[in-house]
């Protein structure tokens, strides 16, 4: 038994999981950064938050400084032990562990506990990347390195740094803003192009099909930006289409930009 492992198997989590703030409030640190409040509030509170969304940035930096290649997992936090989609991604997991990848999840339940659970299954880096809310679901036991964040668009940067491959499972609004944000990143040539994968094609054909429909139809986007969403019932295939993915884009950059960074962004940054 590893001693990073207690002994059901699960990782003995290492990393910041402790809560910055408890005192009792219906509300978040991010909803009273941008709440509306009298017209000299923010002077004696926002400059403070300033300070502490500085020192997110700097604990999230320093903590995945050194992470390896890694892949993003999310989905729903609602689905339990015994789905299909809870197994599915447990296994998913594993194959990309096995295929020389960390997982990072949201850190929570669902399929966030299936993606950290699959990855500790085979015995690879399993990352937390979890969020504050005023119903807190907590980490769940399968993180090896968890990091808790006040703010959504710090834990976003952390998410689009330090991975290399997006993979959607069946998931809701969370899913969806991350899937979103993935894309809009990568079309606008903000981030180096990668891999975006949605894993279930009956759950996925409706957005897929409005895409296609309405957003293409009316010109709204481009054919050509469908290409940047590849869609699976297959894991092997989810798998095999990030791991191609990067060794195309590894020679291009090697051949062109010199090394790759940490998160496969070229050269210095």
């Amino acid at each position: 038994m590893s001693p990073d492992r207690d002994p059901d198997g699960s990782a003995r989590p290492r990393g910041d999981f402790g809560p910055r703030d408890r005192r009792a409030s219906a509300s978040t640190p991010e909803q009273r950064l941008l709440d509306h409040r009298g017209p000299g509030d923010w002077v004696h509170t926002d400059p403070w938050r300033v300070l502490r969304i500085h020192s997110e940035f700097i604990e999230g930096f320093g903590a995945l400084a050194e992470l390896p290649r890694a892949v993003s997992i999310f989905g729903s936090a609602r689905v339990g032990e015994t789905s299909e989609t809870y197994r599915d991604t447990r296994r998913l997991a594993g194959k990309f562990v096995d295929a020389g990848y960390a997982v990072i999840t949201g850190g929570g339940p669902g399929v966030m506990e299936a993606g950290n659970r699959g990855a500790t299954d085979a015995d690879g880096l399993s990352v937390g990347l979890g969020i504050e809310l005023p119903h807190e679901q907590g980490m769940n036991r399968w993180v090896e390195l968890g990091l808790n964040f006040r703010y959504f668009f710090t834990r976003k940067t952390m998410f689009v740094k330090y991975s290399q491959a997006f993979v959607c499972m069946p998931g809701g609004f969370g899913t969806l803003d991350e899937l979103s944000e993935a894309l809009t990143l990568v079309q606008t040539g903000k981030i180096t192009r990668f891999p975006i994968v949605l894993v279930g094609s009956a759950f996925w054909e409706g957005l897929v099909s409005w895409l296609r429909e309405v957003l293409v139809a009316e010109g709204m986007i481009d054919p050509v930006d469908l290409d940047l969403i590849h869609v699976t019932d297959s894991l092997d295939d989810a798998v095999r289409f990030v791991v191609e993915a990067h060794r195309e884009l590894d020679g291009g950059a090697q051949a062109v930009a010199g090394p790759i960074g940490p998160a496969g962004e070229v050269g210095p940054q």
